[in-house]
């Protein structure tokens, strides 16, 4: 959200607005993609949650079904919903406006929806991911990574770039299927955490050195992604960044107890989702504004000098036109759940998984 916000640049060519970011113009900037691009983080994290979801449901008795029906219909509803106002949007500005623009900036605002048709699928696959984990455990890991990185050598090696539409399911599912193991994760020693951060960043550097992959986790016009589809890249940044995330976790775990920064955390965690979701509305709110203020001057379709120094003050405008958006059609999409427990038992170091 915070990248679209500060560090999206908006290009207008003949047939309408074209997203760029400041990496394709800096040299070396890319580096720093390795942890702003968190979404591998988001399936881990997500991972988690559902898993603590199905064993809360056990307890109440409730099958796997009527919690992956819920699941669905809370995310399916309100981006569907979005989607076909946004339609709607376009439908109307094409008649009275007209001009290839509208489809192009309608294109761009739903855009970040791609995450949320990915997770509902990962919803709808919970069951299959849950039998995988109690069957197979850690072996389930290693044949998704294995079967990840032959899609990735017969794309590269024979063209096949078609095979990358399997990876959207591999490897995000990878990252979800990870989330399955964080209580374990919290309760190994602390040199794993310097482990997974050592092995994926090794990792990273290895793949990106080959010459095989971009060195940027976002993607770069004219250049391969490592995004649209997922890679092995973002294989080896999951395990870089969860080292990072176990490493500060202590840290940040005592912060967030003190009041004032436990009620910042709650807010944002009831309102994640319809942030999500509307933050690309705001944003869009947003630059109309200003292109309406300022015209073709609003804004660089460069990262100059000014540019870096007013990112600060970027988030500014499309948080204060997000909120209205947040209010008038995304409350009731916020929930306050309570925070899950980080560790609910001690397990034994190096101890086999019981199905």
């Amino acid at each position: 959200m915070a990248w679209h916000w500060v560090f999206t640049i908006i290009i207008w060519r003949d047939d309408g607005p074209h997203a760029s970011n400041p990496i394709g113009f800096t040299k070396g900037l890319w580096i720093f993609t390795w942890t702003l691009q968190i979404m591998p983080m988001f399936f881990y994290v997500g991972g988690y949650g559902h898993l603590r979801s199905w064993e809360k449901a056990q307890a109440e008795g409730r099958s796997i079904w009527e919690l992956v029906g819920a699941r669905a219909k809370r995310l399916a509803i309100p981006a569907g919903a979005l989607l076909g106002v946004w339609i709607v949007i376009g439908i109307v500005l094409s008649l009275t406006l007209g001009g290839p623009w509208v489809w192009r900036a309608v294109t761009l605002v739903v855009s970040p929806l791609w995450f949320m048709a990915v997770y509902l699928m990962l919803v709808l696959l919970l069951p299959i991911a849950l039998w995988l984990h109690r069957r197979f455990d850690t072996v389930a890991l290693v044949v998704m990574a294995g079967v990840a990185g032959l899609i990735d050598v017969a794309r590269f090696r024979y063209d096949w770039d078609w095979l990358g539409i399997f990876n959207m399911v591999i490897i995000w599912g990878l990252c979800h299927q990870f989330g399955f193991f964080y209580e374990r994760i919290v309760a190994a020693r602390r040199t794993l955490d310097w482990t997974m951060l050592f092995g994926g960043g090794f990792a990273l550097a290895g793949l990106v050195g080959s010459g095989l992959y971009p060195g940027s986790m976002v993607g770069v016009p004219g250049e391969r992604s490592n995004m649209a589809p997922p890679t092995m890249c973002i294989v080896a940044l999951l395990f870089l960044q969860a080292g990072i995330v176990e490493i500060i976790r202590p840290a940040v775990s005592r912060r967030l107890e003190r009041p004032g920064w436990a009620t910042v955390n709650d807010v944002i965690n009831r309102f994640s989702l319809p942030l999500f979701l509307f933050h690309t509305t705001g944003m869009a709110l947003s630059r109309a504004i200003g292109y309406a203020i300022d015209g073709d001057n609003y804004e660089s379709t460069r990262p100059t000098l000014g540019w870096w120094l007013g990112r600060p003050f970027a988030v500014v405008g499309p948080l204060l036109c997000t909120l209205p958006v947040i209010y008038l059609f995304g409350r009731k999409w916020a929930k306050a759940d309570k925070p899950a427990e980080r560790v609910r038992e001690p397990v034994t170091v190096g101890a086999r998984h019981q199905p």
